[in-house]
């Protein structure tokens, strides 16, 4: 874990995908599971290039690399059905997950979610877990240009909270999903997922750490 200097956010902005839920395995399953009804294998080092993506962009990239003939339309609502079926049973919080976001409440300081899943797997993953009334605030790249590794979804998080995006802490666990929050000008935590080491983050943050629950630890020592 690195922290070069300390830093007390205005609002706190969550990645939800393998930040704040165990849910990039079950993505896979439902992943693999849709490419195998189409004979196909889905290898971990095609899933590398399109982790973090929003849908669009992902099927578009995945498109061409099978060569599939179907629209990314079609696909992406399979793979959405795919994955309200898994979530309720399938997707577990992160450990200090419920921790960080019980902090962000107490703080008394604006926090969302901001996530390249559509809202439709936001709004079923967040039932999930009992936190529809905790996290009041959920945001979604569908609804900006640009999916990450673009900033939009970021700036568009913190128009929405109303604060500046220089003054939000955003927390990751994707080098997609930490360009995007790097490049909205935030400063930026990475959690890195199981599929992600954190070499891959160098170049784009220094703030990386091994947990959820090292995170908070920084945070209350500020």
């Amino acid at each position: 874990m690195t922290v070069k200097t300390p830093f007390v956010p205005a609002a706190i902005i969550f990645d939800m995908d393998g930040t704040l839920v165990e849910s990039e395995n079950v993505w896979e399953v439902a992943e693999g599971d849709l490419f195998r009804a189409r004979g196909l294998t889905y290898t971990d080092e095609v899933r590398q290039q399109v982790i973090g993506l929003r849908l669009d962009e992902f099927f578009q990239k995945l498109i061409k690399i099978y060569g599939l003939d179907e629209t990314v339309e079609a696909l992406s609502a399979e793979l959405i059905e795919r994955m309200k079926v898994l979530i309720p049973t399938h997707v577990k919080p992160k450990p200090g997950a419920q921790a960080m976001i019980d902090y962000a409440a107490h703080l008394g300081i604006p926090y969302c979610i901001a996530s390249s899943s559509p809202m439709s797997i936001i709004e079923a993953v967040v039932q999930s877990q009992g936190w529809r009334t905790l996290i009041p605030h959920l945001y979604t790249a569908d609804d900006v240009a640009r999916g990450k590794p673009a900033p939009d979804v970021y700036l568009f998080a913190a128009e929405k909270l109303n604060v500046n995006a220089a003054e939000c802490l955003a927390l990751e666990d994707s080098p997609n999903g930490a360009r995007a929050a790097v490049a909205a000008g935030m400063v930026c935590y990475v959690v890195p997922d199981f599929h992600s080491k954190p070499e891959a983050f160098a170049s784009i943050t220094p703030h990386i750490f091994s947990s959820l629950d090292e995170v908070l630890k920084v945070l209350e020592g500020n």
